[in-house]
């Protein structure tokens, strides 16, 4: 029988998310495994791990904000925003510990802004970091992330440690280059931890309950339970909720997902067991 598990593992650095996930299929025995937010090979820290059918799930779990804690080294530059590919290092005088705090403190809000160019983002159907990497000329759109908190844990010139929660999708090196900027720098990022994903933390791999961090309204469906469970067709007048949008339905241990709209009700996700 297929092992279904929600779990929150630790990556070291130095480690491609991929391979570390490989590691974890191979010390549990398992064939089907996943994980959710890719972590920078240099970052270490909290990375979502499901087996078996939870990997369906990984879109409906509450999974933002993000918190890091991350080291800033003021003066280096690097086109990959982190130690990677440091070309240069500038020397300055140390600021004061008000002046940082100050402006880790403007950082909060919405900031927009451009992708680290050694990012995941897809450049028609390629990695951007792929066609940095081959040198090829591109460009990447900006986005919009919030920052709920911005604070300085310790500042130990030109080493900068902060700590910042981010909307899901945010990057944090590109983050660290503002900080830098807005001290009249360039800088990049020498160590950089993930610290939790919503309310996923790191517990030593303990298997998680996925209903407790699915992001989804609980509905009722007042019909016959067989016709989710048969993936029967419905109709919204069935359900306890009828308002558009998307819920989550248990029957008899087994977890759906529903998406009502001006079209009527479509499934999501249907039938999946919750037993591990």
């Amino acid at each position: 029988m297929e092992d279904n598990r929600l779990f929150v593992a630790y990556k070291p650095s130095c480690m491609v998310s991929n391979h570390f996930l490989s590691r974890i299929k191979r010390r549990y025995n398992v064939k089907k495994a996943g994980f959710s937010g890719t972590l920078d090979p240099f970052a270490q820290g909290v990375l979502i791990i499901a087996f078996g059918q939870f990997t369906k799930l990984f879109r409906f779990l509450k999974k933002a904000p993000k918190t890091y804690r991350a080291t800033l080294w003021l003066g280096a530059t690097s086109p990959t925003l982190d130690i990677e590919k440091v070309e240069h290092v500038e020397q300055m005088m140390a600021f004061h510990p008000d002046s940082v705090a100050f402006v880790l403190q403007s950082m909060v809000g919405e900031k927009t802004y451009l992708p680290p160019k050694y990012s995941a983002k897809k450049i028609d159907g390629q990695r951007a970091y792929d066609l940095a990497r081959a040198d090829k000329a591109f460009e990447l759109k900006a986005i919009t992330s919030t920052i709920y908190d911005c604070h300085l844990v310790h500042y130990i010139h030109p080493f900068l440690t902060f700590e910042m929660t981010i909307s899901e999708g945010g990057y944090v090196r590109s983050m660290g280059a503002l900080i830098a900027e807005k001290l009249g720098f360039p800088g990049a990022l020498s160590a950089l931890e993930r610290l939790n994903e919503g309310d996923f933390v790191y517990d030593n791999e303990k298997e998680l309950n996925p209903l407790d961090y699915l992001d989804l309204p609980l509905n009722a469906y007042l019909s016959d339970p067989s016709d989710i469970l048969l993936g029967r067709k419905l109709v919204r007048e069935n359900f306890e909720k009828n308002e558009e949008g998307i819920y989550q339905i248990i029957i008899a241990d087994m977890l759906s997902v529903v998406e009502i709209s001006a079209n009527g009700v479509e499934y999501l996700l249907n039938s999946l067991s919750l037993k591990a």
